[in-house]
């Protein structure tokens, strides 16, 4: 018999991913932890190897995890389309999309926000490029999506600007001059690749990219394994798991960030949707670490 990928198991899946970690994802999809849990272990079973492992009190997903994430986003992108379209109904629910770019602190503010609103409903989520998450919007797939305004050419309705910080892992040093500063970031077209780059070129800094990755969890990997300083989104003091910030590098201003809602989406849902956002964005940031 051929193996079969669980529909509902790899929605666990993607809120593991998008969530960053079992209980956000369980309380996203209003499931025990351990039910998300049995959900991630089919699935390995399916595999016949594992797709996340524990590194401290973090989840990180393997290669064969990252791989199976992606083409799990594909399958259930297919699946709610064809239930839509031939259904033509898919109960209360909610699609909110996002960025890679702090969408695990960003996803659980969406949700709380619209559960709010309507606390009976389902939500569901959508990680991608801004452009696609402005179109998803515009097909009417997505009810609301942040994003980073200058990656979708839409402005939208502002929400605030995302913190940029540079990391790299711990006793990494870049090399002396004329030796190009090596850089880890998500593969082009992606504004805040531009963003490290520019800001490094008015200062003077010869810089290049030495690792492209097509998702964040790939830069994230490639920072901690020393390939180079990476330029990430940091929110309210949070920092990435296994890297150190760089005092030591330019600072970068903030990226604006906008939101899109569906039309017709529900006004309020919206509205405390983009406040819970723009309180997230205006919280404090961490100190910069000194040079």
């Amino acid at each position: 018999m051929a193996h079969v990928l669980d529909i509902v198991a790899l929605r666990s899946l993607i809120a593991v991913a998008d969530c960053g970690g079992f209980h956000r994802a369980a309380e996203a999809l209003a499931l025990s932890q351990s039910a998300v849990s049995q959900h991630v272990r089919r699935l390995e079973k399916t595999l016949g190897r594992p797709v996340v492992e524990r590194e401290g009190r973090r989840t990180r997903f393997t290669s064969d995890g990252a791989l199976l994430l992606e083409q799990a986003r594909r399958v259930i992108a297919v699946h709610d389309e064809a239930v839509r379209t031939l259904l033509g109904d898919d109960g209360d629910t909610v699609v909110i999309g996002s960025t890679e770019h702090a969408a695990d602190q960003i996803l659980p503010r969406l949700t709380a926000a619209v559960r709010e609103v309507r606390p009976q409903c389902r939500v569901r989520f959508r990680i991608d490029r801004s452009a696609r998450l402005v179109e998803a919007v515009d097909r009417g797939t997505v009810d609301l999506a942040v994003y980073v305004t200058e990656a979708a050419g839409t402005e939208g309705t502002p929400v605030g600007g995302l913190p940029l910080n540079w990391y790299a892992a711990p006793g990494w040093a870049p090399p002396g001059a004329p030796t190009p500063l090596p850089l880890v970031a998500i593969e082009d077209p992606c504004a805040i690749r531009r963003r490290a780059l520019s800001v490094l070129a008015e200062r003077g800094i010869a810089a290049t990219v030495v690792c492209d990755a097509g998702y964040l969890a790939g830069v994230l990997d490639a920072a901690r394994a020393g390939l180079g300083a990476a330029l990430l989104a940091t929110v309210g003091g949070q920092r990435p798991d296994g890297l150190t910030e760089r005092g030591d590098l330019p600072p970068v201003p903030a990226i604006r960030m906008s939101a899109h809602a569906r039309r017709g989406a529900d006004p309020v849902m919206v509205a405390t949707a983009i406040d819970a956002v723009r309180t997230l964005l205006a919280e404090p940031a961490a100190p910069r670490a000194a040079a």
